[in-house]
């Protein structure tokens, strides 16, 4: 690949702000020399809140959103060369996945939409911008998602043990890196979006820090058998998902079965759908020697526990513990890919993504 420093940026479904991550990458090595995190400001998390979960919109909206992600990721690029003194003549690339406000993989007309003008980003930095990551492997029949597992697969793939990264962000993804095998990998279902929408509603919080609420409440197995269910769980792989279909709305559906539940209740419910539903999936895929986390999931330690406990002969651990940040895995993945379609490779994987072929991805935007 085209060597030198790459910078990724990462909005994800969770809108708790936005990741940058600066790396060296060449042939056979990804180092991360720094990262910065950027608040994503309360009244745009609102706005993008406002389109994301099916809503009536305009172009107008959109496009004025357009802009202010773009200028939004510009100021976090910034906000990283600034605190860390570097010179952005030192930077090959810009690899920014945009944040995504719809994602429909299939039907009639399949589509996903990551909004964050790169050209905006590119005359503000002044840095060459890959964007627009997911739309060429849909071109080519793929869900546009999973990306991420063809990153795991080159840096955290050994011969000699059975691993799946899991990514709990918003939503969960897996790759399974099995030997023998093709790489292959699939969104699970909700990772933290429902867990972070409920306490959102029902105390004003970003998040349940430590899931201190929900050790407070006890899991409601109905309600749990009730959302997983849910037709999404048994769809085969290739598949994806994202804030369209596992939100507030989808939650509540469920909860009307149930009008006198503690709210406690429903949170620690919520935290086990998570757990159930990517043990479920490990184990469909035949299980693993190591299970690396990486992603605010790895954080809460009631998720890791009960993935610990579910999974009896299965090493449970942080990707931090193996070189890459948990917290900025996929910031980091986007430099990396930024660096692949630089270097005209492939950056897709057609096993996990369902795409006919391999194939460069993403747009590239002169500053």
């Amino acid at each position: 690949m085209k060597a030198g420093h790459y910078i990724g940026v990462m909005s994800g479904t969770s809108l708790d702000g936005v990741d940058v991550a600066l790396v060296n990458i060449d042939n056979t090595t990804v180092t991360q020399i720094a990262s910065y995190s950027h608040p994503m400001p309360a009244s745009l998390k609102a706005d993008v809140l406002s389109v994301c979960q099916g809503q009536k919109t305009t172009l107008s909206q959109i496009g004025q959103l357009d802009l202010r992600l773009g200028i939004l990721f510009a100021e976090a690029i910034q906000g990283l060369l600034n605190t860390h003194h570097i010179e952005p003549e030192s930077i090959t690339a810009i690899g920014c996945h945009g944040q995504t406000v719809w994602h429909q993989p299939d039907g009639d007309y399949p589509f996903t939409m990551q909004l964050g003008d790169n050209n905006r980003i590119a005359a503000s930095t002044g840095i060459v911008t890959v964007g627009d990551f997911r739309r060429k492997d849909m071109a080519f029949g793929g869900q546009g998602a999973p990306l991420v597992p063809a990153f795991h697969r080159a840096l955290l793939m050994v011969d000699d043990e059975r691993r799946i990264i899991v990514n709990i962000g918003g939503i969960a993804n897996l790759s399974l890196l099995i030997p023998g095998d093709d790489v292959t990998g699939f969104d699970s279902g909700p990772g933290n979006m429902l867990m972070d929408a409920w306490i959102q509603q029902q105390q004003g919080l970003p998040y349940d820090k430590d899931a201190l609420w929900a050790r407070q409440g006890q899991i409601n197995e109905s309600l749990l058998q009730q959302m997983i269910s849910d037709a999404y769980f048994t769809l085969p792989a290739p598949k994806s998902t994202g804030r369209e279909y596992f939100n507030i709305q989808w939650l509540q559906r469920h909860l009307a079965t149930f009008p006198h539940l503690k709210p406690q209740d429903v949170q620690i419910t919520l935290a086990e759908l998570t757990v159930r539903t990517i043990v479920d999936q490990v184990n469909a895929s035949g299980g693993c020697d190591r299970l690396l986390v990486c992603g605010g999931g790895a954080r809460n330690p009631y998720l890791m526990a009960r993935m610990a406990e579910t999974l009896p002969g299965t090493v449970v651990d942080t990707t931090d513990n193996y070189g890459i940040s948990g917290d900025d895995m996929e910031a980091i993945a986007f430099a990396w890919l930024a660096a692949r379609t630089l270097s005209g490779l492939p950056g897709n994987l057609p096993a996990v993504t369902g795409a006919s072929k391999a194939t460069v991805l993403g747009a590239i935007y002169t500053p």
